[in-house]
């Protein structure tokens, strides 16, 4: 092999390397709850953040999730090795080594983000990483609690994005409750989706507890709970009237996707589920950011 070839051949497996890696961040994932932070500042708000802070909540929370995102498969790789064999750990394509580090870089960056936000947002995010360290290393088998505490995190940005910018409006704590059911959900839909590695290795979702069927029609109810909770801030007046048409979209689809689970309560149905929801999660966020920036 000429020189030519092997750093060709050397510059791609270091392509594919971080291509691997970056995906152990759920760079979805990453973005929504980035974005999630920056729609807290504008409901709170009610106009476009300074760009230091819209920049630095992002980022705080992004990073945040990215690292504690690749925590996750570390602490999950035997739980992998059964439910997803090719994920980058269990399928060697990532090391563990090399997961730390990022995880740690990652969360090191986000505090340090948090710090130039200011004392108040230091605090919370400090208990947002504490939350999410202890869930992966010993929430996570806790079931429903442990489900809880991530979707707790998941609505935590929002009030975040408020205390980032010094001002917290009565909206966001609706907003927040819509996000934390939503998240519940899709957590309890995902219980159905890796039932047989989470039993295994003693997680004790409510699908492993009360059988994929009940996971269902939790998973169901939640949903469908948060699309009535979606409801309250027009009745209440405290949006402006495009969050209505958006948020009733998003309603349609969580409908829709809590048909779908409760009439098949199989695992590649919930595995459908819960990546469809984060469209309408998506767009619930869409809906906020106008009904707040407008109102």
């Amino acid at each position: 092999m000429d020189t030519r070839s092997t750093i060709q051949t050397s510059s791609h497996n270091t392509s594919n390397r971080l291509v691997t890696y970056l995906s152990m961040t759920r760079p979805v994932n990453c973005l929504m709850i980035g974005l999630a932070v920056v729609v807290g500042e504008v409901i709170n708000l009610g106009v476009i953040p300074p760009l230091d802070r819209l920049v630095l909540g992002f980022l705080t929370a992004s990073l945040m999730m990215a690292g504690t995102m690749v925590l996750n498969d570390v602490y999950d790789i035997e739980i992998d090795r059964v439910n997803a064999p090719t994920r980058p750990l269990p399928s060697g394509r990532a090391t563990l080594t090399g997961a730390y580090l990022l995880a740690g870089v990652l969360s090191i960056a986000s505090i340090i983000s948090a710090i130039l936000l200011g004392l108040a947002s230091l605090l919370i995010a400090l208990l947002a990483l504490g939350l999410m360290v202890f869930y992966n290393a010993r929430g996570k088998r806790l079931g429903l609690l442990g489900n809880m505490i991530v979707s707790f995190n998941v609505a935590l940005p929002f009030v975040f994005g408020g205390i980032s910018v010094s001002s917290l409006r009565p909206a966001v704590f609706l907003f927040s409750l819509l996000a934390f059911l939503s998240n519940l959900g899709r957590e309890v839909a995902k219980g159905i989706v890796d039932v047989h590695g989470d039993s295994v290795h003693g997680v004790k979702t409510l699908a492993v507890l009360k059988g994929a069927r009940a996971a269902a029609l939790t998973s169901a109810g939640l949903f469908v709970s948060a699309v009535i909770v979606s409801l309250v801030p027009p009745i209440l007046g405290i949006v402006s009237i495009w969050y209505l048409p958006i948020v009733l979209v998003a309603d349609i689809g969580f409908v829709g996707s809590s048909a779908s689970l409760a009439s098949k309560p199989e695992p590649e149905r919930a595995k459908k589920v819960k990546n469809i929801v984060l469209l309408w999660m998506l767009l619930g966020l869409v809906a906020f950011l106008f009904g707040g920036l407008a109102h």
